[in-house]
């Protein structure tokens, strides 16, 4: 069942100034939650906490300064954060990109899986204090139909031996998805009460679809709107996996359509195989000794 009342209640979504993000923000504070857009880009944050206010002048919104290619900034986001915040209700591991051309993160990690996994691995870490005080806390991270078929190449985690983009934005999202499990797992073997949940929009038409060129091209925006759905619709599985009462940690939400692509929201079973323990494990360890964060459980 899912919340209509969030009042009193802290929501942090990273990448929130545009897409699936923004639409999430803009429901989210609909619902009464203090949302908090954690950007890299203000001057687009800004420009977001604008145009959510200026459609719900009651939105109790505030924007801050998150790059998740940078664990500098990670951590003063961390630390700005719980100078301000005594709780934290739901972390929304959201932000992403998507298909670049090879390049690194400020730490020298290869962009995709230093950003989409990485960035929010070590966010989650050094938040998980907040969290556990905090009753019915959860963390909800944003996977994508990309992880069917992928894997992670632990030999070559920063794209030295040889990079393929599509390939690479496949891997971090695997890697968000069994993030997100294990972290379950964790938390559940350890007693704590916050759940995770992963969650991920289908195809929606959002700026991810750049294609590394800072703007979809309109040929890709004439042929998005047949294999695709908008950007307020690919928000739905977040919304769901953010406030619905009856999940219990674990679950994986997706559009319900054909191929999950587009839809509403409902539980969704992976491929076979995909929760690996041994891989789960792995990806945990290397996660912590890559950003030198360790969950304090």
């Amino acid at each position: 069942m899912l919340k209509e009342n969030l009042s009193g209640k802290t929501v942090i979504i990273t990448g929130a100034n545009s897409g699936i993000g923004f639409e999430a923000a803009k429901k989210l504070s609909e619902k009464g939650a203090h949302v908090i857009l954690a950007v890299r880009n203000e001057e687009k944050g800004k420009t977001a906490v604008d145009s959510i206010m200026q459609g719900n002048r009651e939105a109790s919104i505030e924007m801050m300064k998150l790059d998740l290619a940078d664990l500098e900034s990670v951590r003063n986001f961390t630390s700005a954060f719980m100078e301000k915040h005594s709780t934290l209700d739901i972390l929304i591991n959201n932000a992403g990109v998507m298909i670049p051309p090879y390049g690194k993160t400020k730490d020298g990690f290869e962009l995709q899986f230093g950003s989409n996994h990485l960035g929010h691995f070590a966010l989650t870490g050094l938040l998980l204090p907040l969290l556990k005080k905090t009753a019915g806390s959860r963390v909800v991270t944003l996977s994508s139909i990309a992880h069917r078929g992928a894997s992670i190449n632990f030999d070559n985690l920063d794209g030295s031996k040889g990079y393929k983009a599509m390939k690479f934005y496949g891997q971090s999202k695997l890697a968000n998805l069994l993030f997100a499990r294990e972290l379950d797992n964790r938390l559940k073997q350890h007693g704590i009460e916050t759940i995770s949940v992963a969650c991920h929009p289908g195809i929606s038409n959002t700026n991810l679809f750049n294609l590394g060129k800072g703007e979809t091209p309109k040929y890709m925006k004439g042929l998005m709107k047949f294999f695709s759905q908008p950007a307020e619709m690919g928000a739905l599985p977040t919304i769901y996996a953010a406030a619905d009462d009856s999940l219990t940690g674990g679950e994986y939400i997706g559009p319900d359509g054909r191929g999950n692509r587009k839809g509403y929201p409902a539980i969704e079973i992976p491929a076979p195989g995909v929760f690996n323990e041994e891989t789960m494990t792995r990806l945990w360890t290397v996660s912590e000794e890559l950003t030198g964060v360790y969950f304090d459980f």
